[in-house]
């Protein structure tokens, strides 16, 4: 193992994505996956948008805390997608989908991630900002996306590492894998530390 300091530990990420499960696997730390079980995503609307994620990420990191015994490090994470003022959170169907991207068209948004590293005792939590400048989209580039890739499962109903991330990001501020889900050159270095 690249981190000799997570050399005697379990390593629990606890998340359905398989791009947060593509991304850890990436940087070639061992782990677990912890699929059951979860958080309904909501949070109080006070919190500033900005802050949402890692409210979220903590949320879950608490529902999985019977996970984590000794030598056990939990890794939660939640991504949301933030257009002038609103949050777009994975869509309800089809229409909702749409809308989303009509929303992005020719706009500039930001995706933020929250992550949470856990133990028995201790907790590191961070977040990442990455402004995403999209294309102006047609109605039929949008519909053939969400037909065919059908983005149900994603926040502002897009994947970055898709077709329409080819076509239609113009250009990146921030990390990459971030906007995939999870920011991950910050893990390694947060996993370094801890």
């Amino acid at each position: 193992m690249i981190l000799n300091n997570l050399a005697n530990k379990k390593i629990l990420l606890a998340s359905q994505s398989p791009r947060r499960h593509e991304l850890l696997k990436g940087i070639d730390i061992e782990f677990d996956i912890i699929a059951a079980g979860g958080i309904d995503e909501i949070f109080p609307e006070n919190i500033p948008i900005n802050d949402v994620p890692i409210f979220l990420a903590k949320e879950k990191a608490k529902a999985f805390a019977n996970f984590i015994q000794e030598n056990t490090i939990l890794i939660t994470a939640d991504t949301i997608v933030k257009c002038k003022n609103n949050i777009l959170n994975k869509p309800k169907d089809r229409n909702d989908a749409i809308n989303m991207l009509k929303k992005l068209s020719g706009k500039k948004h930001k995706v933020i991630t929250g992550v949470c590293i856990s133990s028995i005792n201790k907790n590191k939590c961070f977040k990442a900002t990455s402004k995403v400048y999209f294309n102006k989209l047609t109605d039929r580039e949008i519909e053939y996306y969400i037909d065919k890739y059908k983005p149900f499962d994603k926040a502002g109903s897009y994947g970055i590492q898709e077709w329409i991330g080819f076509i239609a990001i113009k250009k990146i501020k921030g990390s990459f894998y971030n906007v995939m889900g999870l920011p991950i050159q910050k893990l390694y270095k947060e996993l370094q530390k801890f």
